[in-house]
Formats: structure tokens, C-alpha cells, sequence
């Protein structure tokens, strides 16, 4: 059920909410008043509306759609975890004030990550293009400039390397087994545990990739054909556990809903494992680098290497964001894009006021502004400038 965004507040925290008011946020209390919009509010709550047909009315209550939008939006300008924001929402009375919580009980982390999960990209760019309409009805933008950039937003994930990858398919395959072991008939599967030959297997490998000698690469290679046996091993009794279930042939004699969960978890992961064998077996025994669909990490599949020419950081690991910035730094779109992309040169645009009308009147303010932002993007195409010479020239 969704909760109600009129909060009651307890008399005992009156005193404490007179002094969480003198603290200020400089990162939040530009944003109190925008998130204040009803329409921003609506959207949230007609998302949560979606998670099930009788939600709006039934059910256990959920988090007010309100306190959900302030937590997401205090959660990213803080760059913080799940389990960051439950700690510090807990123990400060700012982002208590900043979240409408006060005194009472917040959220676990876990209940954030699955709420957070339900406002969808499309609430999201909804969202946004709310907050783009207020700036210009509010006279922030006026839809004469744009600048146009591209940034990699970095997947949290290790660094990739073929052996570390294998022995995550090796792990998370083998974790699925032994639960579904668990729920099944004393020895219908029988489950091996790999992990101190994996262990080994990574140690071998780490130590012979510092020398570059023959002896040392044959060693590596010869590790790394021990490591791809057990990882195939262990994909073909997940295969076979798959394949049983189908066929009703697995006898389960615990509950049926849990097995149905981790044979989900090994479809899901089955064909990400065999990319991984595909693509360690063309590099290092075929000695090619550019395998076709190169997985970089199990837990996040949309990962890709990124290059921008950093000397500092030449290969990043995440996907690369195409960013649009209109004045005052207000964000009217942005745009995630495949692969890594030939790199472009930065957008500036600069439109010319048309004579005789005043941004600040109603002719030529709020209207002219809507459909500037637009026009902007498409003009921005053949509108190629310097930054030096878009920055140096005059409205």
C-alpha cells in the first residue's frame, strides 16, 4: 500500500526539528524547494502504482512517494551506498528534515534497493524533463546556450582479468548448485567444491604473468588450462542440473520455489560463464585479443572498455553518457551510449535573441524558451565551435 505523503510529526521531536533547522545543507537545500512539486510527487507515486493492481489501496505500507523521491535524489548528489544512506539517514536530523522522516523509523537498505528498482528509466527521464520545464518557466533557462560532452560512468566492478572472471563463474555456479543441493534428495546432486584448486590455480597464474620469460608463459598457460577444465566441469553439471529440472526428473523434497530461484540464477549466469571460456581460450591459447562479445564482469553484463585517451587512466570500465547543459548548469538530457564511440569534440551553441522580444514577457520568455531547448539540439549538429571561440563570443 502506498503510504501518504501527510506526515504527522511527534511533539516530542518539535525541539530537535527546531534545531535541525538552523543546520543547513549546501548540497541539499538548493533542491528542498524543487522536490516541493506535486507533480514530481505524482509521478512517483503513479510508478509505485504499477508494482502490483491492488497496491494503491492494499497490502503492507510502502514508502510515501515523497520520501522515496527525496532519498533517491539525496542517495546520487551524495554518491553514497544502500547501506550508506540507511546508516546516515538514521543518525542525522538534516537529511531526517531533508527526507520528511523526522522521528520516525526509516527504511534497511534493502528495502531502499528493491523500492529504488521500481522507478524505471522511463519515470526517470519523466522526472527530469519535469525539472527542465520548471527551470524555464522559473526563468533559470532561457534556451540560448547548450554544451554538449560525453563522461564514462564506471561500473563497480574489479578490474577484469580473464582468471578472476573464471573464478566468479566457478563460485556463483557452484553457490546455486549447493542450494539447490540443499532442497533436493541426499545425493541427487552431488556438488564438488573448487575453491582451494581455484585458489591455487589464480596464485599460479598471478606469479608466472610478472615474468615475461618463455618458461614463465608456458606456466601461465598451463595454469590456465587447469582453471578452464574445472570452470568446464562445473558449467556441464549446471547444465545437467538445468536440463533435469525441464524434465522433472530433479527430486526436490524441500521447497520447489526455492530451487525455481537459483535454476533462474543459473540461466542467467550458464551463458555468461561460457562467453568467459570462449574468450580465455581465444586470447590466451590463440593469442587473440579482440574477442567478439567480451564479457568484463558476471554481475554487470553492460560493462565495456571504454578509451578516452587518459594518461592517467587509458582503459576505464563502465558506459560512456552523453551529457546536454544548458545555463546555469541545468542537465536538459542525456543519453547512454553503446559501445565506445569515435570521440567527439565538445558542442558549444549559442542561439541569438529574435529582435523585439523581451526573455523576461510572456512572448518571448517561457514559450520561447520550451521550444529553444529543442531547437538547440538540432542546430548544435552543424554548430561546431571551439570551446575557446564559443566561450569568447557574444550573444
Amino acid at each position: 500500500m502506498i503510504a501518504s505523503t501527510s506526515h504527522q510529526a511527534w511533539l516530542f521531536y518539535f525541539p530537535l526539528a527546531q534545531q535541525a533547522e538552523l543546520l543547513k545543507d549546501d548540497l541539499l537545500d538548493p533542491v528542498d524547494q524543487l522536490l516541493e512539486d506535486p507533480a514530481l510527487v505524482d509521478l512517483v507515486r503513479q510508478c509505485l502504482a504499477t508494482r502490483s493492481p491492488l497496491s494503491e489501496r492494499t497490502g503492507r505500507t510502502g514508502i510515501a512517494p515523497d520520501r522515496l523521491l527525496r532519498c533517491c535524489v539525496m542517495k546520487h548528489l551524495k554518491g553514497w551506498s544502500f547501506r550508506d544512506l540507511e546508516r546516515e539517514l538514521r543518525s542525522n536530523l538534516v537529511y531526517r528534515r531533508f527526507t520528511h522522516f523526522d522521528a520516525e523509523a526509516t527504511p534497511d537498505s534493502t528495502t531502499f534497493s528493491r523500492t529504488f528498482a521500481l522507478l524505471s528509466p522511463a519515470v526517470t527521464e519523466e522526472i527530469h524533463q519535469r525539472v527542465v520545464r520548471l527551470a524555464c518557466e522559473q526563468g533559470v533557462v532561457q534556451g540560448l546556450k547548450l554544451r554538449t560532452d560525453t563522461t564514462v560512468v564506471e561500473s563497480n566492478v574489479h578490474y577484469p582479468t580473464d582468471s578472476s572472471l573464471l573464478g566468479d563463474g566457478i563460485r556463483v555456479l557452484s553457490r546455486s548448485l549447493e542450494r539447490i543441493a540443499g532442497e533436493c534428495k541426499q545425493g541427487a546432486v552431488e556438488v564438488v567444491h573448487h575453491a582451494r584448486a581455484v585458489k591455487h590455480r589464480l596464485l599460479e597464474i598471478s606469479r608466472a604473468a610478472k615474468c615475461l620469460t618463455q618458461a614463465n608463459q608456458q606456466r601461465m598457460r598451463d595454469s590456465y588450462q587447469k582453471l578452464l577444465a574445472l570452470t568446464r566441469g562445473v558449467v556441464r553439471q549446471a547444465g545437467d542440473v538445468i536440463e533435469r529440472w525441464a524434465k522433472k526428473r530433479l527430486k526436490v523434497v524441500g521447497k520447489r520455489l526455492r530451487v525455481e530461484v537459483q535454476i533462474g540464477q543459473l540461466r542467467h549466469f550458464l551463458p555468461l560463464v561460457e562467453q568467459v571460456i570462449t574468450q580465455t581460450k581465444q586470447r590466451v591459447l590463440g593469442g587473440d585479443n579482440n574477442a567478439e562479445g567480451k564479457v568484463l564482469s558476471l554481475f554487470e553484463p553492460h560493462t565495456e572498455v571504454i578509451r578516452k585517451g587518459k594518461a592517467h587512466k587509458p582503459n576505464e570500465f563502465g558506459r560512456l553518457v552523453r551529457i546536454d547543459e544548458v545555463e546555469n548548469g541545468i542537465v536538459s538530457g542525456y543519453q547512454v551510449l553503446a559501445g565506445n564511440p569515435e570521440r567527439r569534440p565538445r558542442i558549444f551553441f549559442r542561439q541569438q535573441r529574435a529582435g523585439g522580444a523581451n526573455p523576461g514577457s510572456e512572448e518571448g520568455g517561457t514559450a520561447s524558451a520550451r521550444t529553444a531547448l529543442g531547437q538547440a539540439g538540432r542546430a548544435a549538429e552543424t554548430a561546431l565551435v571551439s570551446p575557446r571561440a564559443a566561450l569568447a563570443g557574444g550573444d
